[in-house]
């Protein structure tokens, strides 16, 4: 069932950013081709006037949505220097009570804007342009909000339950794989930066004189 609901979260993720690209895409290429006299005739026939109120709203689920991936994979930045210096009891104390008030923030806020959602549908407000129910914009308040939520608190047993936060490697391309041998170190020597931002020692050459 939870693989199921990840595999929803990352499909409707990906949906709504490649149908978003495409449709701004589209909109560029229409203003331009309305712009050139041999391309007017057939270029104002298309009313793309709905294109930019959509994208708005597509992002604004995606964004949503994002969020809560984000707290199962460990994107979101955390500042957690203070709490790692901390021994192994005081951290945990500390991280399970972070991830219990995201989990009671995102609660609430899914709370207040079902509410608010549940009122707006009885009022018939429409968009501007596409004359979309607001309440079905406004639905991805409530619905990102209570997944974001049952994230933290899946994060939040699964530490209690194996002391492990989910982690995200930046430098990895999902379906890329490093062969064997090629690891490519991540410590940086500053000293061999060919660049002037960063101190390096005196070096020495063959003819016995210092350079910096």
């Amino acid at each position: 069932m939870l693989k199921l609901l990840d595999h929803l979260e990352e499909a409707l993720i990906a949906v709504l950013m490649a149908a978003a690209t495409l449709l701004i895409f589209a909109s560029v290429v229409h203003r331009y081709a309305s712009g050139v006299p041999f391309l007017y005739p057939y270029a104002h026939r298309i009313d793309l006037s709905w294109a930019q109120e959509l994208c708005i709203f597509m992002f604004v689920w995606m964004c949503k949505f994002g969020a809560a991936y984000g707290v199962r994979t460990g994107i979101h930045v955390g500042v957690d220097v203070l709490i790692n210096r901390l021994d192994e009891r005081k951290r945990g104390f500390f991280v399970v009570f972070g991830l219990l008030a995201g989990a009671l923030f995102t609660g609430i806020v899914g709370t207040l804007g079902l509410h608010f959602v549940i009122a707006m549908s009885g009022t018939g407000q429409v968009s501007a342009d596409m004359e979309l129910p607001m309440w079905l914009v406004y639905l991805c308040i409530p619905a990102g909000s209570y997944l974001m939520c049952f994230r933290f608190l899946q994060v939040a047993w699964a530490f209690w339950r194996t002391g492990q936060l989910p982690q995200h490697d930046h430098a990895h391309v999902e379906g890329v794989s490093v062969a064997e041998g090629d690891e490519v170190s991540h410590e940086l020597v500053w000293a061999e930066v060919e660049d002037d931002l960063h101190p390096r020692p005196v070096l020495h050459d063959h003819a016995g004189e210092d350079r910096k």
